[in-house]
């Protein structure tokens, strides 16, 4: 079984609410949240990237089916 060293994210300030990190040996990234460290999500750099860009333009989808936008 391979063991990953995650790391935490700088933003996450509360230790109670953190994103961890690790770096697959296949150039995966690996992400999950302290709280429930069994559930982790792969992905890639170029994905990854083009996620947060989404979210700092504010073209995320909210739970409720509508687009936030930014004034």
């Amino acid at each position: 079984m391979l063991r990953y060293h995650w790391r935490k994210s700088s933003y996450s300030a509360n230790a109670a609410n953190c994103v961890n990190v690790a770096m697959g040996i296949d150039a995966s990234i690996r992400l999950r949240e302290s709280d429930d460290p069994g559930l982790v999500l792969v992905t890639n750099a170029a994905s990854l990237g083009a996620l947060i860009r989404a979210a700092k333009a504010g073209q995320l989808l909210t739970g409720r089916g509508s687009r936030d936008h930014v004034a």
